[in-house]
């Protein structure tokens, strides 16, 4: 390619991108303040959004209309992402508190295992010989802090960032596999906690919103979103060593 070609293609490279970011900016800003909604007043939905941007490029990029998606779906996931990169790349959230959250759901589960019912908080924080209000505060630093999302749930499985030469058959069907565990999960959530999760992840509501709707704080709204998430990342590691067993 003569530098002549290479100028004129990069030209042609940057209006492609700005057309994008024009026609979709709206999308990348909506999930920024999403996502900032249940972050400390430090994070800056400013820097989500600059990282959002660059997410949808890159997807503008590697779109490939016959995998079947609509560029918005796929557009979203590359966003969150790139966002989700960005907080993390930034973490204030200490080991320690991560070491904590995965104990929790190493209890959570061998409770459960054990009763076949679902774990009380009372049950987990007693497994984890901490106060209750302990536990309570655990669980909504945590979910604050992206430690406990589906966000962080579908990321942990190498499903936020969508493979540039399309998935293969194997990713295919792992992924596949994943949402299935992970809408039997769900599903199997106490009432209250997949209330929350339907109007926090399908509603998009707000945490103070939901708090609204459900008739606690805002802090409690993030306590039971914290404690659902405890209980699907047990159940999604039974989910797993079934898997691996058969």
């Amino acid at each position: 390619m003569t530098m002549y070609a290479q100028r004129e293609y990069r030209n042609a490279q940057r209006a492609a991108d700005a057309d994008v970011v024009a026609r979709h900016a709206e999308l990348v800003r909506r999930i920024a303040h999403h996502l900032a909604a249940r972050l400390p007043a430090s994070v800056d939905v400013e820097d989500l959004v600059q990282a959002g941007m660059i997410g949808l490029i890159e997807a503008a990029r590697h779109y490939d209309a016959s995998q079947g998606a609509a560029f918005e779906t796929y557009a979203s996931i590359r966003i969150r992402g790139a966002m989700i990169d960005e907080i993390r790349r930034g973490d204030w959230v200490p080991r320690s508190v991560h070491r904590r959250v995965r104990d929790a759901a190493e209890a959570t589960r061998r409770i459960e295992q054990k009763t076949g019912r679902a774990a009380s908080a009372q049950e987990v924080a007693a497994a984890l010989e901490i106060p209750l209000d302990e536990y309570h505060r655990l669980m909504e630093g945590a979910a604050r802090g992206q430690v406990l999302s589906l966000d962080a749930q579908i990321e942990d499985e190498g499903e936020a960032r969508v493979p540039d030469a399309g998935p293969t058959p194997e990713r295919r069907l792992a992924r596949e596999q994943f949402h299935a565990a992970l809408s039997e999960a769900i599903a199997g959530l106490p009432e209250r906690e997949k209330l929350v999760l339907s109007l926090y992840y399908e509603q998009e509501l707000n945490l103070r919103e939901i708090g609204a709707v459900i008739g606690v704080t805002e802090s409690r709204v993030c306590q039971i979103h914290g404690q659902a998430m405890v209980r699907l990342r047990a159940r999604l590691r039974d989910a797993r060593d079934d898997d691996d067993n058969d």
